[in-house]
């Protein structure tokens, strides 16, 4: 009887080892998903700033552009 008894709490310890790794399982799956999905966003975040970078240096450019007209006007 007490056999029994042994066996049924390692029957149950395994059962909730199981459980544990399914939930573990899960957890990584959701963690994974999630982090693909921010990687996505930094990837977009990262061309908009590349784009905005770029226009900035045009805008810098065109300022300078202005400003050397101004000077070649007023001599």
């Amino acid at each position: 009887m007490e056999n029994q008894t042994i066996l049924e709490k390692l029957n149950e310890k395994i059962d909730q080892i199981l459980q544990k790794c399914i939930n573990l399982k899960d957890e990584n799956e959701l963690l994974r998903n999630e982090l693909v999905s921010i990687k996505a966003k930094s990837e977009i975040k990262d061309a908009e700033i590349e784009k905005l970078i770029q226009e900035n240096s045009k805008k810098d450019i065109e300022i300078e552009e202005i400003v050397n007209k101004i000077e070649n006007i007023l001599g």
